[in-house]
């Protein structure tokens, strides 16, 4: 059985080198990994907040955020100064 693994990201170079080097080195027979765009899906912010997300990149797995370096904060992200 595969666990959910949501890669957040707003498509910087920071962001896509992670998701280069992390996302896609997660083992897919144990991981179900859904790539999620808030740039492009802004839709998305609110559900990455509740998921304890505060900058991205960020993994979150079985409900834990990781933080991965730092590419831009969430309020950057919505355009909040």
């Amino acid at each position: 059985m595969t666990q959910k693994a949501v890669f957040y990201h707003a498509g910087c170079t920071i962001c896509l080198d992670a998701e280069r080097q992390i996302a896609h080195a997660l083992d897919p027979s144990r991981y179900a990994v859904e790539i999620v765009h808030l740039g492009a899906d802004r839709s998305r912010i609110p559900e990455a907040e509740a998921a304890g997300v505060v900058s991205v990149p960020a993994l979150v797995i079985g409900g834990a955020p990781l933080h991965i370096n730092f590419g831009a904060s969430l309020s950057d992200v919505k355009g909040v100064a």
